[in-house]
């Protein structure tokens, strides 16, 4: 039998879908081990073999493909525990890092001050040898300069090195004989080449990012080393592929050498998985939240497509690699709620996280969190929360409300765990106002898909803060990026500067371009493995108005790449302008900055087997409980439903809560919630049913 396995490492748990050859899946959920991740996805590989009745052996012989999401480097940055970096930059251009490109972050705040540079100054070294922007060189490179660089850098320890010159997207030559010296005086070093890695304009985007990849990809390479080790040390022999922070996947051997692209690989999967959860109902674009123990995130997906930046930031550090557009913010189950000095009560940035976590697991923590809060409102089971895996202690929940939330606030307890729950939400819901609004685009447009453990608990109250009508709740919710992963085809991008107006567009040089670009993206492909059949191409421009800062990616069709229509190119592009700023100039010349071509390569998809057609709501109510209704602010005798015993047709009314066991879907009274032929839970706004269920049955059994 042919099984495949996600992997999702988070900071509180590591999640796992396990889906057999014929379609059936099984969900679980382990404590993540911040110290060895590796060491987890073991661990949880070996309890799934338990459940299943095998041995590890037995188990890892069916396994055909596992893939894996990591948090591994983006922890490393975010902790600063990243290798030590050093950085060969042309002579006069020693501090970029630290004057970034010149603008302000937050143009409001003159407080506001640059992050330490992953680079110190000391190992900031410049070399003689200058190109022009056309690639020509000025200067001839100081290969006696490098050396000696590359020996300061060898004498003080350094682990990795990131080569950027000036103008190097236009003629890589000078970074590739300075990465061969530094490769024989630093053997063991991991070196990055920005002309290799980002070949386009803008030097400190692309100093930036050729740190970021320097400074992660140690770590990174070693994690995968680790991985691969233990993995076949307890017998698995199948393919590991690695999820990519641009929403496809690619081996490790690949991924070592872009290691940036490791950064945020969890979540990068959960907006393809939330277009398959729409798709049937016909919709082809939709919001995808994904609320953990630690964190939450919300991507968007439009026009069957999940939205990607090309100038993303990590920890306030710019990455220009094409990213899933993905906001995230310090509020998860883990987030500590306070009172601050002022008397205002706050939820998060900080985390419990898994070690010593909320107050209500008994480990040790006794600072109130947001699963304290969901605990106290009735919304969570103590008996049966994590498939009964972890009992919730509710009174040490109350307690520590008591202590920071309600006593300093002079409120009851309840009380005080009705505004941590709606202070997380409203925080959240700003996080999808952020990554909308900023695009131009309406939120209310827009269905939710809902993900991870916590995000159930959340999601109607995010909606209703949002007005947005309609919510899909996966039954993966919980280990919704793992589940992803199992459908994301492998994608490799690449980008050249080619800076002219579209009206003076050269179409051959252009084609030229992006064939020399497909060549490279099947050669990749083909040593991953695929067949050059299973091979697709997505070109696009970065272009802009002549004058303007900022450029915007436009996406062509597939057939661009053989020859293309300047006006259709320039249609395209006010039509993005007009939907993003709402003006278009059609009179104003437009320039073309980049040329981007994205490879997919098709990966075979797991066939997911779908619930029985029969079911009977009322035989999954389990028991009653009082649960907290915003809407009544109070608590309310509420119907509690098994979810696994429900199936498609079945309805439920708020204020209800359907349990899953690795999550719970909580239904405030506005709502209604129908199971679509998937098995997914859809919510919906009651007063809106006329014009919702309609579509919402598009696809799913008619309820009788």
């Amino acid at each position: 039998m042919s099984i495949r396995v996600g992997v999702d490492v988070g900071g509180t748990f590591t999640d796992f879908l396990v889906v057999d050859g014929d379609g059936s899946r099984l969900i679980h959920k382990t404590s993540s081990i911040p110290s060895d991740p590796a060491r987890a996805v073991t661990k949880g590989l070996r309890e799934v073999a338990e459940r299943r009745g095998e041995s590890l052996d037995e188990f890892l012989r069916q396994v055909r493909t596992i893939v894996h999401g990591t948090t591994v480097t983006t922890n490393a940055l975010l902790t600063r525990n990243g290798a030590k970096t050093g950085l060969l930059t042309t002579d006069g251009f020693r501090d970029v890092l630290a004057m970034r490109d010149g603008t302000r972050e937050d143009a409001y705040d003159n407080r506001l001050a640059h992050p330490v540079p992953l680079v110190p100054r000391y190992l900031r070294l410049p070399v003689k040898g200058r190109l022009d922007h056309t690639g020509k060189e000025l200067t001839p490179l100081d290969l006696d300069d490098v050396k000696r660089a590359a020996a300061e850098m060898r004498a003080d320890g350094v682990q990795s090195v990131a080569v950027c010159f000036m103008h190097a997207h236009a003629n890589g030559d000078h970074e590739r004989r300075a990465a061969e010296v530094v490769a024989a005086e630093l053997p063991e070093a991991y070196v990055t080449t920005s002309s290799e890695l980002l070949s386009q304009a803008r030097y400190y985007d692309r100093t930036s990012t050729a740190v970021l990849n320097s400074y992660a990809g140690p770590i990174i390479s070693d994690y995968l080393r680790v991985l691969t080790e233990t993995l076949n040390e307890v017998g698995f022999a199948g393919v590991l592929l690695i999820m990519q922070s641009n929403g496809g996947v690619a081996t490790p051997q690949e991924l070592r050498r872009r290691a940036a692209l490791s950064l945020l690989s969890g979540p990068a999967s959960g907006p393809t998985a939330g277009l398959l959860e729409v798709a049937p109902h016909g919709w082809d674009s939709c919001l995808t939240v994904d609320m953990g123990g630690t964190s939450f995130d919300a991507a968007v997906v439009k026009d069957g497509r999940p939205l990607v930046m090309t100038d993303g930031l990590i920890d306030r550090w710019r990455i220009a690699l094409p990213m899933v557009d993905i906001h995230t913010i310090g509020a998860g189950g883990g987030s500590i709620a306070q009172v601050d000095e002022g008397g205002i009560l706050r939820v998060g940035p900080q985390s419990a996280g898994a070690v010593p976590g909320p107050a209500c697991y008994g480990r040790g923590g006794d600072r109130p969190t947001t699963t304290d809060a969901d605990v106290v409102l009735g919304y969570l089971d103590p008996v049966g929360f994590a498939d009964g895996g972890v009992g919730l202690d509710v009174e040490a929940a109350r307690r520590a409300i008591e202590r920071d939330v309600a006593g300093p606030l002079g409120i009851d307890v309840t009380t005080a765990a009705a505004g941590i729950y709606d202070l997380v939400n409203v925080s959240m819901a700003t996080g999808v106002r952020e990554i909308t609004v900023r695009r131009g685009l309406d939120p209310r447009d827009f269905p939710i898909v809902v993900a991870g453990g916590a995000g159930p608990v959340h999601a109607a109250a995010i909606a209703r803060e949002l007005e947005i009508p309609i919510l899909v709740v996966p039954r993966e919710s919980s280990i919704f990026c793992a589940a992803g992963m199992l459908v994301c085809d492998f994608k490799h991008d690449y980008v050249k500067s080619f800076k002219l107006r579209l009206a003076e567009l050269d179409e051959v040089g252009l084609s030229g371009i992006w064939r020399e670009m497909a060549d490279e993206g099947r050669d990749t492909l083909r040593g991953e493995g695929l067949s050059d059949d299973a091979v697709t191409f997505q070109p696009s421009l970065d272009m802009r108005y002549a004058g303007q800062w900022f450029e915007i990616n436009v996406p062509l069709p597939a057939d661009a790449v053989d020859g293309c229509d300047a006006a259709a190119i320039a249609e395209a592009f006010h039509t993005m302008h007009d939907e993003l700023f709402g003006y278009r100039s059609d009179e104003m010349p437009v320039e073309v900055i980049n040329v981007r071509l994205t490879a997919l390569g098709s990966t075979p998809k797991p066939e997911f087997a779908r619930p029985t057609a029969a079911g009977d709501t009322g035989g999954a109510v389990v028991g009653r409980r009082p649960i907290w209704s915003p809407a009544q602010r109070a608590m309310v005798e509420s119907n509690i439903y098994a979810g696994l015993r429900m199936a498609p047709g079945d309805e439920v009314s708020g204020p209800a809560v359907i349990e899953l066991g690795t999550t719970t879907i909580v239904v405030l009274d506005e709502y209604d919630v129908v199971v679509d032929a998937a098995g997914s839970f859809v919510m919906y706004l009651r007063s809106r049913a006329g014009e919702l269920r309609p579509r919402i049955m598009t696809g799913a059994v008619p309820v009788s």
